[in-house]
């Protein structure tokens, strides 16, 4: 949105369910996926497979379980997620380095490539959708929004 756009705000925001902090977050997720999935669709990718692929990049060696708790994702979804991406030649499954039972997902170097492409596609899309908030602003979301899901 450009500064010269006019916001719209819908008629049914004058009521008080508006201020319904569950309804303006699950409003504001379904217009954030659907900003995500637009600006990967260049790259065939979606909202969680980036997710996967991100953590897979992040150095922190997930296993799939882990995957599937931080992302709130059945494992079975995971596996699809990663099967995926692991057919694409974009992550691989390791054995895990503590634990030998666990598969840890790592991304292979293009992965790493089609990631930082994708990442700056992100950054821009994130700053087109957060263009209403100064950055101050982004940063106080961000950091509640943390402290909301983590404490």
């Amino acid at each position: 949105m450009s500064g010269h756009d006019e916001v719209v705000i819908p008629r049914l925001a004058e009521g008080a369910v508006a201020n319904d902090i569950g309804l303006l977050l699950a409003k504001l997720r379904a217009a954030g996926s659907e900003f995500n999935n637009k600006a990967l669709a260049e790259f065939g990718l979606r909202e969680r497979s980036y997710s996967v692929l991100r953590l897979a990049c992040s150095g922190l060696e997930p296993t799939q379980r882990e995957l599937a708790d931080f992302l709130a994702l059945d494992p079975s979804q995971i596996v699809a997620l990663v099967d995926d991406l692991e057919g694409r030649g974009l992550v691989s499954r390791e054995q895990g380095r503590t634990d030998r039972r666990q598969k840890i997902v790592l991304a292979t170097p293009e992965g790493e490539r089609l990631h930082a492409t994708a990442e700056t596609a992100m950054r821009e899309c994130e700053a087109e959708q957060f263009s209403a908030l100064a950055p101050d602003e982004l940063t106080s979301l961000r950091t509640l929004l943390r402290k909301a899901l983590w404490g």
